[in-house]
């Protein structure tokens, strides 16, 4: 089992102060197993945005576990989407593994303006909550 923060994923979902930290609207390292992450989480229209920009030390299962994780905070706190930003393509090298996982779980390469591409997408949580009872 991967934990976050040294915590089992149920208990993680389950912390009142969860929702402060997307609300606070800054960055934070998470722990995901060896992994360290950084991303940024906010809130707007009960969407909540997660920015990862950048995933070190981890492997294949860190970016399934942590979405599976969001998707089940956001949707016990009833959020209709998550919109989802990967910086993955504008690292100096770019985590093959990590690009793989991303297009293989749906995400689609964006572009805003003449900015850094990025990968992106938005599940609504009643999305997430079918594919689980499948």
């Amino acid at each position: 089992m991967i934990l976050i923060e040294g915590l089992k994923p149920e208990d993680l979902i389950s912390l009142e102060e969860l929702e402060g930290y997307a609300a606070a609207g800054r960055p934070i390292v998470i722990t995901v197993g060896a992994a360290q992450v950084l991303a940024e989480f906010s809130i707007e229209e009960k969407v909540l945005k997660v920015e990862i920009a950048v995933v070190e030390q981890g492997g294949e299962g860190v970016l399934p576990v942590l979405i599976d994780v969001i998707e089940r905070a956001a949707l016990s706190r009833k959020f209709v989407a998550i919109e989802w930003s990967v910086l993955a393509r504008n690292c100096s090298t770019p985590n093959p593994k990590l690009i793989k996982v991303l297009e293989r779980v749906g995400f689609e390469v964006h572009q805003i303006d003449d900015g850094p591409e990025f990968y992106w997408q938005r599940r609504s949580t009643n999305d997430s909550l079918l594919r689980r009872r499948v």
